[in-house]
Formats: C-alpha cells, sequence, structure tokens
C-alpha cells in the first residue's frame, strides 16, 4: 500500500482561494492564520492515508478459540470524500478465529486507520472486513457502522438525528444464518 504525502502548501493555497472566492479579507485577524489552521487539520484527519494497516497486525496470538471475539462501540471519525465533512460514529468488528486471535487494541486502530481517509460508509464497513479476513484467515467476519453525516444533516435534506447503517460479512456469518443471528444479537445487545 503506497503512502500518500499530504502538501500542507496546496491545502492552505485552496483555503486562501475559498475565503477570497466568499468574500473575505484574508489578512483579517480572525482568519489571517486559518489557511495554516485547515491544512494542519486535514493532516491530522487524514492521517490514515499514510498509514498500512498491517502494522497493526504484528500482534497475533496463537490461541485456541472458536468462539465470536467482538469489540463494540468503537468510537471513530471519517471525511466524506463527496463534500469533505466528517462523519462520525461507532463501529462494531467480530470475527471468529481460526487459529489465532488479535490483540484487542488492534481492532479499533484498523477501524481509524481505515477511517482516516477521504471514504464512503460503504467502503469503509467493506475495507476493514476484507482486510481483517484476508491478514487473519478467520472462520468468518462481520462489521457494522452505525454514523451521522454532516453532509445531510447540517446542509442539503438537513436531517439532524439520521443514523446511516452499513454491514459487511464475510465467511461463515455471510454462509451461515444461526452464525450471522448470533454474531448481529452480540453486537445490538448491550
Amino acid at each position: 500500500m503506497a503512502k500518500k504525502k499530504i502538501n500542507t502548501a496546496r491545502i492552505e493555497k485552496a483555503v486562501k482561494d475559498i475565503l477570497l472566492a466568499v468574500g473575505e479579507n484574508v489578512n483579517r485577524e480572525g482568519i489571517k492564520q486559518t489557511p495554516k489552521r485547515v491544512a494542519a487539520m486535514y493532516t491530522e484527519l487524514l492521517a490514515g492515508e499514510s498509514e498500512n494497516p498491517k502494522q497493526f497486525i504484528k500482534s497475533v496470538f496463537n490461541e485456541k478459540c472458536d468462539e465470536i471475539v467482538l469489540l463494540r462501540d468503537i468510537p471513530f471519525y471519517s471525511i466524506c470524500e463527496h463534500h469533505l465533512m466528517p462523519f462520525i460514529g461507532k463501529a462494531h468488528v467480530a470475527y471468529l478465529p481460526s487459529d489465532c486471535v488479535l490483540g484487542v487494541s488492534k481492532l479499533a486502530r484498523i477501524v481509524d486507520c481505515f477511517a482516516r481517509r477521504l471514504q464512503v460508509q460503504e467502503r469503509l464497513t467493506a475495507q476493514i472486513a476484507d482486510f481483517l479476513t484476508e491478514n487473519l484467515n478467520p472462520q468468518g467476519v462481520a462489521v457494522v457502522i452505525e454514523a451521522s453525516h454532516s453532509c445531510m444533516t447540517i446542509r442539503g435534506i438537513k436531517k439532524p438525528g439520521s443514523v446511516m447503517v452499513t454491514s459487511a460479512l464475510r465467511g461463515i456469518f455471510k454462509k451461515d444464518p444461526r452464525s450471522r443471528a448470533e454474531v448481529l444479537s452480540l453486537m445490538h445487545n448491550a
């Protein structure tokens, strides 16, 4: 996976152009440093663009475990690639191990790595599921993401409080209705 370098000078120039386009005085005290702040913000929010999620699967333990492993309610934020506005929510990630388990914090780190990119929620959900499937070789993976998209809550159709839910099921969770029902029940029964 190639690392992307964020060009902060180009972001600063683009933000300055936007401020000029909306009729602002770019030398006004309150916004004089705004281009630099916005460039730093995007560098932070999109840090996952330069991260390789494989760094988070180094803590794999050979462990006999044939029950579901679930990390629920993982908070995350991402940036909608359509409007460059944030979407914020929770991810629920589960897998049924074959012969190894992952360090518990690594599931959250993998979510953050994929979320901190320009994204659409559907792709984010699938990327997490596919990455775990390809790198852990589990019997199954289930990822459910619930998120509120500011691009539709504060603009456009303006529906605050609406939540989009996406899922990606792989392996036994896709093929076997009883396994699917069990993992989805665990995810939603707090």
